[in-house]
């Protein structure tokens, strides 16, 4: 008996002496999935909470745990609003990571702690907040008439809206005509628009093209690329994802994407420093880094840093009127042109509407023309499905194949964001939500159902100065 008392007591200790070890492990490198997620959470909560205006503990469960690995689970948040802080922890006690809030610029992942740094990154002077009107939409926030019947029952019905839908805006000759949304949610709701942020990164890219500060063909885009295969890079290559430059956007582990979002405080660092992996232009790889990439290079092209943080306000966000929009700088001041801008669903329906429109907005042309049309010309090293201006042809298959019109352009973004722009039946489709991959939900269903119920015939009426032109390739 005194034997086995002691076999247990050896036993004993030695799992405390294991579970201190593992503790200790833990607490001085943690491994690095455990900061991803932790980085990823501290983030979506900061955003959502200062931004949106929501629970803390609601983003936790709702946006974070519940889609996601089940690890998230075990991740804890605080929130300390006299400093804008949030911190996330794993089990509340390991591998703590950091976002902080930064007024106009939103929130960014702060993964080394340095607070002083983020903080002196984002500008003391942000632009003016616009202040939203009752006009009519686009002009304002009123809807007007009552929603098209029709369409109000499709987006009334789960399978066609899909699961988690948290906003749905039809625009239909420069008009909205339906809208929907997930309870919690509303009109009022700025909402993330994850890759769809890359098509707008893409448009204040175009902006600087329209006063000739950038074109398609510009190459030595980067200093430190200066000596080396990647100065033969242009414009046109990063914005069809066709750069050469090698970028892992698997978000199931940490890979580059993960890497790049959560681990390193300045998002630039590790797609600038990409190896070639072929010559540009001849392979189509999907990549966040590349966004990124285009929002430091039209940057630095504006002028001066503080033109630059302003720049999305003053040539994009305030001639359309989109106020609720917050485009977030990542912890050294880049724009996170990949993913980060936050908008009411009316807000994004209005660059949705703008792109419609050729570029052009109350008879102003702000995109130069054919700069659209590359949004909607396929690049051939994608087989079709991406095109030359950060735009998507054929999300999850040609339009063809789902019974929609050729014509049919989309921006798309994780979770089951998407907006669907139809030229030749003036309309625009945005549908955003918590709808992962796994669900195989596709925004196609929705599109092909309104695209039934609007009526066909009549010459569709589009804003002033708006019409389209045949659009010459860049």
């Amino acid at each position: 008996m005194r034997f086995v008392l002691r076999i247990l007591k050896a036993l004993a200790l030695l799992l405390v002496l294991l579970v201190i070890t593992a503790a200790s492990w833990l607490f001085i490198r943690p491994p690095e999935l455990l900061s991803v997620g932790d980085g990823y959470a501290a983030k979506i909560v900061c955003s959502n909470v200062f931004i949106a205006g929501r629970g803390a503990e609601d983003v936790l469960h709702d946006d974070v745990q519940a889609p996601g690995n089940p690890l998230l689970r075990l991740v804890r948040v605080s929130v300390d609003r006299d400093n804008d802080r949030v911190t996330a922890r794993f089990m509340g006690l390991f591998a703590p990571s950091y976002a902080l809030y930064r007024g106009a610029f939103g929130c960014a992942s702060v993964p080394d702690g340095n607070f002083e740094a983020a903080a002196n990154a984002a500008p003391f002077d942000p632009p003016a907040k616009m202040q939203a009107n009752d006009a009519l939409w686009p002009e304002g926030e009123g809807t007007g008439n009552p929603a098209d019947g029709k369409i109000a029952a499709l987006l009334a019905d789960a399978g066609v809206a899909g699961p988690a839908m948290r906003a749905i805006v039809v625009v239909r000759n420069g008009r909205i005509v339906a809208e929907a949304y997930g309870p919690g949610f509303s009109a009022k709701t700025p909402l993330i628009g994850w890759s769809m942020t890359k098509t707008v990164n893409a448009a204040l890219l175009g902006r600087l093209m329209l006063d000739g500060k950038i074109s398609f063909d510009d190459d030595n885009l980067l200093a430190q690329w200066k000596n080396d295969a990647r100065a033969r890079i242009k414009v046109s290559d990063l914005l069809g994802m066709e750069s050469g430059l090698a970028f892992n956007e698997d978000y199931g582990d940490v890979a580059d994407v993960t890497r790049m979002l959560y681990l390193d405080p300045d998002m630039v660092s590790l797609p600038a420093n990409a190896p070639m992996e072929a010559a540009p232009g001849q392979r189509f790889r999907y990549s966040s880094g590349t966004a990124v990439l285009l929002s430091r290079i039209w940057m630095d092209r504006v002028g001066n840093a503080q033109a630059a943080f302003s720049y999305p306000h003053d040539a994009l966000f305030s001639p359309l009127g989109m106020t609720s929009a917050v485009f977030e700088l990542d912890a050294r001041g880049t724009f996170a042109g990949s993913s980060y801008l936050y908008a009411t669903a009316h807000d994004w329906a209005r660059f949705g509407q703008f792109l419609l429109q050729d570029g052009v907005w109350n008879g102003q042309r702000l995109l130069p023309e054919g700069f659209v049309g590359a949004m909607r010309t396929p690049t051939a090293a994608s087989n079709g499905r991406y095109t030359q201006g950060q735009a998507w042809l054929a999300p999850g298959g040609p339009s063809a194949a789902f019974g929609l019109p050729e014509d049919t352009f989309w921006l798309t973004g994780h979770d089951g964001q998407s907006m669907a722009i139809v030229p030749s039946a003036n309309l625009v489709v945005v549908r955003l939500g918590l709808t992962p991959i796994r669900l195989d939900y596709q925004p196609q269903t929705l599109l092909k159902a309104i695209l039934a119920a609007v009526p066909q015939s009549g010459e569709p009426k589009q804003q002033a100065g708006s019409q389209q032109k045949a659009q010459p390739q860049p």
